[in-house]
Parts: structure tokens; C-alpha cells; sequence
């Protein structure tokens, strides 16, 4: 026994003295996908995703020995190349998505060049350190051909047989962690909707050959999971049937023109918001009480942003899980508010001073039944903010078609899309310089002593409360014009702010616990400490929805949870459209029975805010105990209907060729 542990060690030893290229290369490329997770998810180890790193970087690696040891190099370090742009992106993807990336986005990459601002934005040098391991590679390499040793080596390698090692070994460490793996991680595999628990348990690579093979499957199979996606959706329909709504809002607004005003990253987080007694958003805060104020209310977007918050509050279906709806799956047949509005009669429209092209939406808003779309080229770009036109000089422009469209149509429905608002949040000097800094007078006995910090100064967030006050001051001229307007009398105005502005929970934290008069952060033991976590991130997620109306207003606020799923149900409830194959509800048919589903299989109730990939939640309410058959049947739910959705988008299911299928 002693001798055979001598010779395993000898082995060993002989391994690493005469393959250190090979070593170098599996250790850089271990460190490459250990430094992406820690970077992106904040996780230095998990040994079953660190080993399954490990074994594939090993079995990929093995078939660098059917070369000559002087002519590795090349394919090793294409191997590293590819490691080190998996980091690279990821890392950039994860800091503006909270997401992976994934093959099926590369369409979006055009997107790019529209929003470069945003892009530069969130540049950071750490996200190129993943550099470094290929450089050393090469530094390795050049090393070890000094001294002649690929030569050396050659003489007696046996490629093929190394080869056969190393891929048994890695194949077989890959089934040993995998038996040590649950059903409920393959599944989530399977499905690749949550990237982040898949990169946590099963490793960046592991996740992203996953993704290609996922990305691929349609494409070499046309056909590929159709009679899966069609069963669960006529399943799904059988148990859950779209009942057609009847309840005192039915058809109040039946045959009104109405108007959709997406807000670009308004958040409810800014509604009511102070600061030195300056309201940031007071006309937002005015719409609150004029009209239908929704107060909780949460966007339901993917990695499609502000294009997934237009597609799901159209259609009444999830984000799509692969790729974006916008891009991906444009060509689809759709039952949308503007196709069924279409079909009684209504002219349809959208507005956007962005390019068409922006989010594909030249080729995407036909899809969803808008006849006309007024896009960058139909507006004078006589004043820039950020990404393009200034939302005051886009209302005022906006208005003058709007009523052009009212003299020239019985109904119209439309969407005004804003811009001001978009991401970096640049300071501009066309925006209300409103005074940030904060301010304390202490009283002494012989003088006043002024305490001044201005803390929020060149700030992300106090960029952001600018950026909003100068939007929110726009949105104030719009709705003052059309108070005063001999136009708009019969027109509906949904607000709605199209999601969070998505800052980190560290931004978000120097806000809350910033102490002014020392200039530090409060800590867990300070009585004014405020904790804000995850969980209290995820629900400041939520994004102000307002239905108001010049004339006979309905003033009321609305306290059930409802995601932008439950929009075309109902408001469309109340225009008197419906649509039999909604995903959403009528939020006051479901009212507090409501499950608000996210893509990435979190969800949402009155009692509690569940976490997919910890598969742990937090209460919001404790007036009731949360018994494990609610938690289950809400996560049922949930998954079920983001199958649903994405069958129905990926498979078309409501194209009228395929509808004799459906039951």
C-alpha cells in the first residue's frame, strides 16, 4: 500500500513537471471563472459549481494533447481567450442586468450604439482584469520556450493517452457532482430562466454551454418542444379559464379614446419624496390624488428593460425567458390592447423621439397592432437631453399630432413614450438646480453654528432625483395643457412609470444610512439605522400607475399588489375589450388573491416576497403565519405560468393558422 501511495504521489508530481502548460492553463482559467462569480455574485466558493468548472476547463483542455506539446499553446490560449471574454461580459452584463448573458442576446448588441451613454456608464476597469490570466499564459509560455522545454517534453508525451486520462477523470468528477445535485437544480437548469442559481450551482460554464444548447435547439428543430408548450397551455387554460370580467368598472370608459404615458424609470420611491422641503416629483404626486392611483404596482421586466414593461403590458404575457420579445420574437402573432382596440374601429399610434430601430421597435409595434409610429425622424430636434430629444420640447411636439389624430379620428388609442429620464442621469443644465445638500442649525450660547454637506452631490442617486424633478416638470406642462386644452375631453390617460432606476443595494444604502454631520455611513448598531436588504430593494421596485382624466375623474387609491401583467385585463375591462388568453387578471375581480410573477421565478403577494434562487422569502405582512402549502402553491404558479407565456411566444401559438389546435 505504502509503495502504491509512493507511486500515485510520483505520478502526480511527474504530472505537473512535464505538462506545466497545461497547468498553467487550468489553473488561469479556474481563477478567470472564480473571479466572474465573484464579482457578479458575490461568491468566493461553492464547491459543486468551483469543481464543475474545474472538470469541464479539464475535459476541454484534454483535447490539447492530440497536438505536439511546441503547438498547444495556440489552442490552449484560445481557450483562455474565450474564458476571459465569458468574464468580461458577464461581468459588464451582470452590473447593468443582474443577469447572465446569454447567446440568444446577441441580437441586441445594435442596441448598443443607442444608448452608449448608459453603456460608458457602468465601464469599470475592473471588468477587464480577466486580461491579466491570458497575459501571464503568454509570459508562461514564452518562459518555458526559452528554456527549451517543449522539445524536451515531446520526446517522450504520449498525447493520446493523457488525453484519455484527463477526459475519464473530468467526465467522471462531472457525474460524481452531478449525483450530489437535486431534481429541483436540473430542472432550473433545464429551464435556464434563473441564470444567477444556475452560475451558482452549476458554474459560468456549465451555464453557458447550457445556454447555447438552448439558444441552438429551436433553430435545428423547428418543431422542437411544440407539443409540450402546446399541452401545458391548453393544461394551464383548462384549469385557470379567462372569464370575461363584470364589476362596477366594466366598460366606464368604452369607446374613449385613451392615451398610454410611459415613463421612463420613474419610480414610486420618488412619489411624496422631500428633500429641504422641495418635492422631487409634484405633478406625479398631484396625479396620485387626481386620479386611480395603483400604489402597488410593479413592472415585471426582464433583460428587454423598458421594451419588456411595452410587450407585457400590451400582451398580457412574461418577458420572454430567451433572448427579448422586441428582438427575438417580433414576427409573432399577438392579442394586444391596440389589435383589439383596432378591431372596434380605434386608429392606433405610438410616439417615441428615440430611433425606430431603438429596441426594434419599427418592426415590433406593427406586430402589436399599432398602424402608425412617430419615432425619431417625426420630431424637430431642437433641444438634447441625453439619449435625444427633451421630454418638454417632445410633449409639445407630441400634442400638436395628438390633436391633429383627434380631429381626424372618432377613437384613437396611443403610447407616448418619454426619454429624458433614461440612464446615466447626467446632470444637464437645462435641468431645476434643486438644492440636495442638507442642512442643520444648532443653536449654541453665544452663535448658531450652520451645518452644511452636500451629500448627494455628483452622486448616481442625486443625479437621478434631477433627472426625475426636470421629467417630472415636463409631465406637469404636458397635463396643464391638456387640462386647458378644448381637446381631451373624452380621452383616458394611463401614467405609468415603466420600471425602477435600478441602482445597487450599496447606492441605495448611502442614501438611507448616510449621516451628514460625520460624513459616514450608520452601522447595525446606531439607533437610525435603516436595513435596507434585498428583500426591501425588491420591493422598492414598484413604479407609480395612475388612470386620470380631465373630466369625472375617478379619485381613488388602489392597495392591491398587481404586476403590469394585469393591465390589459383591467383596463381593458373598462374600455369593454377582452382577451380570452391573458396571462394577467383584473386586478378587481383577483384583488388580494394576486401572485405577481417575475422572470427570473421570484414572486410577489400581500403576505410575502419570495426569493427563487435562495429559495427563501420574507413576510410582509405577520397578521397570519405562511403555511408551506401556500409558499408551494404560489411557486407552482408562478413557474407554470412563465412556461405558459414563453411557449405561446416562442411556439406562436396564437397565430390564427395554429388556434384549431387550442382547445
Amino acid at each position: 500500500m505504502k509503495k502504491k501511495i509512493t507511486n500515485i504521489k510520483k505520478r502526480i508530481i511527474n504530472f505537473f513537471k512535464y505538462n506545466k502548460q497545461f497547468c498553467s492553463y487550468v489553473i488561469l482559467s479556474l481563477l478567470i471563472c472564480s473571479l466572474m462569480k465573484y464579482y457578479t455574485i458575490d461568491q468566493i466558493f461553492a464547491w459543486q459549481s468551483f469543481f464543475l468548472d474545474f472538470a469541464l476547463i479539464i475535459v476541454l483542455g484534454s483535447f490539447g494533447f492530440f497536438y505536439k506539446p511546441q503547438k498547444q499553446f495556440t489552442y490552449y490560449f484560445i481557450l483562455m481567450l474565450i474564458f476571459t471574454i465569458i468574464g468580461i461580459i458577464n461581468t459588464m452584463y451582470y452590473s447593468f442586468y443582474n443577469s447572465f448573458a446569454s447567446f440568444s442576446l446577441l441580437a441586441t448588441l445594435k442596441q448598443v450604439g443607442e444608448v452608449g451613454d448608459a453603456v460608458y456608464d457602468k465601464f469599470a476597469l475592473m471588468q477587464f482584469i480577466y486580461l491579466i490570466f491570458p497575459a501571464l499564459f503568454i509570459i508562461i509560455h514564452k518562459n518555458l520556450a526559452s528554456k527549451d522545454y517543449f522539445n524536451f517534453v515531446a520526446k517522450f508525451e504520449k498525447g493520446k493517452k493523457i488525453f484519455r486520462y484527463l477526459i475519464t477523470a473530468g467526465l467522471i468528477s462531472m457525474v460524481i457532482i452531478a449525483y450530489t445535485m437535486s431534481g429541483t437544480a436540473f430542472s432550473r437548469l433545464s429551464k435556464q430562466w434563473n441564470r444567477e442559481y444556475i452560475v451558482d450551482k452549476f458554474g459560468i460554464l456549465t451555464y453557458q454551454l447550457n445556454d447555447l444548447f438552448n439558444t441552438l435547439k429551436p433553430t435545428i428543430v423547428s418543431m422542437f418542444g411544440y407539443d409540450v408548450a402546446l399541452k401545458q397551455f391548453n393544461d394551464y387554460m383548462a384549469l385557470n379559464p379567462n372569464v370575461k370580467s363584470d364589476n362596477k368598472y366594466t366598460d366606464i370608459y368604452k369607446d374613449k379614446n385613451i392615451v398610454f404615458i410611459h415613463m421612463e424609470s420613474i419610480s414610486s420611491f420618488l412619489v411624496n419624496l422631500k428633500i429641504n422641503d422641495n418635492e422631487i416629483t409634484p405633478n406625479i404626486n398631484k396625479l396620485t390624488q387626481e386620479g386611480m392611483f395603483f400604489s402597488n404596482f410593479y413592472p415585471q421586466s426582464g433583460v428587454g428593460t423598458s421594451s419588456d414593461t411595452e410587450f407585457t403590458l400590451n400582451t398580457s404575457l412574461m418577458p420572454a425567458l430567451s433572448g427579448i420579445a422586441f428582438v427575438n420574437y417580433f414576427n409573432r402573432e399577438y392579442i394586444t390592447i391596440p389589435s383589439l382596440l383596432k378591431e372596434q374601429g380605434y386608429y392606433t399610434f405610438s410616439m417615441h423621439a428615440n430611433k425606430a430601430t431603438m429596441w426594434n421597435r419599427d418592426k415590433m409595434h406593427p406586430s402589436l397592432g399599432y398602424i402608425d409610429f412617430y419615432s425619431q425622424t417625426s420630431f424637430d430636434i431642437d433641444e438634447v437631453i441625453g439619449l435625444g430629444l427633451s421630454d418638454k420640447s417632445f410633449f409639445r411636439q407630441a400634442l400638436t399630432i395628438v390633436e391633429e389624430i383627434e380631429t381626424k379620428n372618432e377613437k384613437y388609442m396611443g403610447t407616448i413614450i418619454t426619454l429624458s429620464n433614461h440612464t446615466p442621469f447626467t446632470n444637464n443644465e437645462l435641468f431645476p438646480q434643486i438644492d440636495l445638500s442638507y442642512h442643520k442649525i444648532e443653536e449654541e450660547l453665544e452663535e448658531d453654528t450652520s451645518i452644511e454637506t452636500n451629500y448627494l452631490e455628483g452622486t448616481k442617486l442625486g443625479d437621478y432625483f434631477r433627472n426625475s424633478h426636470y421629467a417630472d416638470e415636463a409631465l406637469g406642462e404636458f397635463i396643464n395643457y391638456i387640462k386647458n386644452s378644448p381637446y381631451f375631453n373624452d380621452t383616458v390617460f394611463v401614467f405609468y412609470g415603466d420600471h425602477d432606476p435600478k441602482f445597487s443595494l450599496k447606492e441605495y444604502n448611502n442614501y438611507y444610512n448616510y449621516n451628514p454631520e460625520t460624513g459616514e455611513l450608520y452601522t447595525s448598531l446606531d439607533e437610525e439605522y435603516y436595513n435596507y436588504d434585498y428583500y426591501t430593494n425588491e420591493l422598492n421596485r414598484k413604479t407609480p400607475l395612475v388612470i386620470w382624466t380631465k373630466n369625472n375623474p375617478i379619485v381613488k387609491q388602489v392597495d392591491y399588489y398587481m404586476g403590469i401583467i394585469d393591465v390589459l385585463p383591467t383596463i381593458g375591462n373598462m374600455l369593454g375589450i377582452y382577451n380570452k388568453y391573458a396571462i394577467g387578471h383584473d386586478i378587481f375581480e383577483i384583488k388580494d388573491d394576486n401572485i405577481i410573477a417575475f422572470p427570473n421565478g421570484n414572486f410577489l403577494t400581500n403576505k410575502v416576497y419570495y426569493n427563487n434562487s435562495k429559495s427563501e422569502y420574507k413576510a410582509i405582512s405577520l397578521d397570519e403565519p405562511l403555511s408551506d402549502d401556500y409558499i408551494s402553491k404560489c411557486k407552482e404558479y408562478t413557474d407554470t405560468i412563465i412556461e405558459v407565456s414563453d411557449g405561446i411566444i416562442v411556439h406562436d401559438l396564437l397565430n390564427p393558422n395554429k388556434k384549431e389546435n387550442i382547445k
